[in-house]
């Protein structure tokens, strides 16, 4: 993995309705993330946060899409952030800020890819668009509008699109999807390991499994981890919690996979809400799951 770590925090909850997401970035500086990664050995260059043009919630008079236009503004700037990262050389590492703004990292990312593979750690399948979405909250749309589905100023975000192909995903940890979700999956063909296959197969065959399936044909893989994927005993501080995740220690293990495959060539992790949580008990994991991406060890 390059040694060479770009840091840009995201500070943005803009994507859903409840406060406090946007301090995500902060509570996982303060969980000691830069330390971390550099005491492992990586050249760590933070990059601050971006500056989200739109700070206050308003209602859209366009669409039923809640925040839209800040959403957009946010995620192009962001999209010309991780760009500049990757041209520099460095590993883009991107801190949220709630998952909308995955739709400005992919868009910063698959630029620099012909083929990208993108791994989606999340509850949920964030495939919603404006007609399939109960809430109208943007961040549970931005892995459709990174396949070119959805609106489009979200789906043309950096000049082009899709970002991604549906043959070269996979979601990890699924246990609440919508109906248009699931009719998108069947319709694409989306690889998907709900709770049901990581309670029966193990999480270490999930990954075997999923590393390579996304290593086939790509040329880079890109990971967005969402808190709330994991258990909300383990990781409480998350917007939308769902009972039944994966556990802690089932995560450290995807993430030793990753690492021991060297195929992850951007990440972020995204929806620590500080708010909701219990002493920084969520960044902390969030923290420790970086460290064993980027290859922490014990002994």
């Amino acid at each position: 993995m390059n040694k060479n770590i770009g840091i840009l925090g995201v500070p943005m909850d803009l994507g859903q309705m409840r406060r406090g997401v946007d301090m995500g970035p902060s509570a996982m500086r303060y969980a000691g993330l830069i330390e971390r990664l550099e005491n492992i050995g990586y050249d760590v260059e933070d990059h601050g946060d971006v500056e989200i043009p739109q700070r206050e919630k308003v209602a859209s008079t366009e669409t039923n899409l809640k925040n839209l236009q800040g959403v957009i503004e946010a995620s192009t700037l962001l999209a010309n952030g991780v760009d500049k990262i990757i041209e520099d050389g460095h590993f883009p590492l991107v801190l949220g800020g709630d998952h909308s703004i995955a739709i400005g990292t992919l868009a910063g990312v698959s630029k620099h890819y012909k083929n990208l593979g993108v791994i989606w750690y999340d509850a949920h399948g964030d495939l919603n668009t404006s007609d399939t979405s109960p809430s109208g909250n943007i961040h549970g749309m931005p892995l459709a509008v990174s396949l070119g589905i959805g609106h489009e100023k979200l789906k043309d975000i950096g000049g082009y699109g899709p970002k991604v192909k549906p043959e070269n995903i996979v979601i990890i940890g699924a246990r609440s999807l919508d109906e248009g979700e699931r009719e998108l999956i069947r319709e694409k063909g989306i690889k998907v390991y709900t709770m049901h296959e990581i309670d029966r197969m193990g999480m270490s065959k999930v990954m075997e499994e999923a590393i390579e399936y996304v290593s086939k044909d790509t040329d880079g893989v890109h990971l967005s981890l969402d808190l709330d994927g994991l258990d909300p005993a383990e990781a409480p501080g998350v917007g939308t919690p769902v009972l039944g995740g994966i556990s802690y220690r089932e995560s450290h293990l995807a993430m030793e996979m990753l690492e021991e495959a060297k195929i992850i060539t951007s990440a972020e992790f995204v929806e620590v809400n500080p708010i909701l949580d219990d002493k920084n008990k969520t960044a902390t994991c969030a923290v420790g799951l970086v460290g064993s991406l980027f290859g922490e060890k014990l002994i």
